[in-house]
């Protein structure tokens, strides 16, 4: 575990595996934080060099005392990953962001192709949700907290089934997102207000998988077909999940994320 200073903010950020092998950073999704890739930097970390962060505004990373603080934009987001290359020496890297992290991914294809190898977004889409929802989520936590949201958290995240399977997992991660400042969420929900990359995401040139949920109602297979069928060298894998599909659907994710980065 180590944190590093990236303009206004500082990363919590964590390593696993051998620093000479090639790198994947793993980015997580609006609510969570870097933990949720725990069995995934399990399998790829034989293989690889894992960078997983917390996303600004989530988990252990915070704004630093006595910097300017400007307003949190999907630009912002992406400029952190392309910062934290930067301060770890990683001149490019795979990239795997989910749901959130999976825009910020986009953003990296077109903006910092450089940096990147392969590219895997995972339910996501190239615009999630409207401008009228995420404001009036942001300001639902500025004024509530994030309990309001947390209430309402495990039906978008996982199908029922899952939730009846494995009911200590999902509470585990509602409690993560209880715990999520909502300062720092509300922001975020600011920068995905704004961010849409419709009529971008055909510059985006790297080998890309698409990974969907068969459940997911947020970001729907429909999503993640648009994204396939638009970005030039891109493939699409569907497995039975709702949004967060690396945890309810942990081997099939796993293994289809391996396979991409290894062929």
């Amino acid at each position: 575990m180590r944190y590093v200073d990236i303009d206004d903010v500082r990363l919590h950020v964590r390593t696993d595996g051998d620093p000479a092998r090639p790198c994947i950073v793993l980015s997580n999704s609006l609510g969570t934080d870097l933990s949720m890739w725990d069995p995934q930097a399990a399998v790829l970390a034989r293989d690889y060099h894992v960078v997983r962060y917390d996303t600004r505004g989530h988990g252990l990373s915070g704004r630093r005392s006595g910097r300017n603080t400007a307003p949190v934009t999907l630009d912002r987001l992406g400029s952190d990953v392309v910062g934290l290359l930067d301060a770890l020496e990683i001149q490019r890297a795979h990239f795997c962001g989910i749901s959130m992290g999976g825009m910020i991914g986009q953003w990296l294809g077109i903006h910092a192709p450089q940096r990147l190898d392969k590219l895997v977004l995972a339910n996501t889409a190239a615009r999630i949700g409207t401008h009228e929802g995420w404001t009036a989520r942001a300001a639902q936590v500025r004024a509530g907290g994030m309990d309001g949201v947390a209430d309402g958290a495990a039906a978008r995240w996982f199908t029922p089934a899952f939730g009846a399977r494995s009911p200590g997992l999902v509470e585990a991660m509602l409690v993560r997102l209880r715990e999520q400042d909502p300062q720092g969420y509300a922001a975020c929900c600011d920068a995905l207000a704004q961010a849409d990359l419709r009529a971008d995401i055909a510059a985006i040139r790297c080998p890309t998988l698409v990974i969907a949920g068969r459940a997911d109602p947020v970001t729907t297979v429909a999503d993640a077909r648009m994204l396939a069928e638009t970005i030039a060298n891109a493939a699409l894998a569907e497995v039975d999940a709702s949004h967060i599909s690396n945890i309810e659907a942990e081997h099939p994710f796993s293994e289809h994320l391996r396979r991409f980065l290894a062929a």
